[in-house]
């Protein structure tokens, strides 16, 4: 499957679901959302920071 065609079948579910495209602000915003949390993980498991313990009472 090419690429074109991933974008094709995306955009026949969005358009016959009732689901709309977003706004590219709201595109952009989501996307850093999702690349924050990957970076965060990045940085404890392989740089310099650590996880948290997590105590249970």
């Amino acid at each position: 499957m090419t690429i074109n065609e991933a974008q094709q079948i995306v955009d026949r579910w969005i358009n016959t679901t009732g689901i709309r495209y977003f706004d590219e602000l709201t595109n952009t915003a989501l996307l850093m959302e999702e690349v924050g949390e990957v970076a965060r993980i990045i940085a404890r498991k392989y740089g310099e920071q650590s996880f948290k313990r997590i105590y249970l009472l």
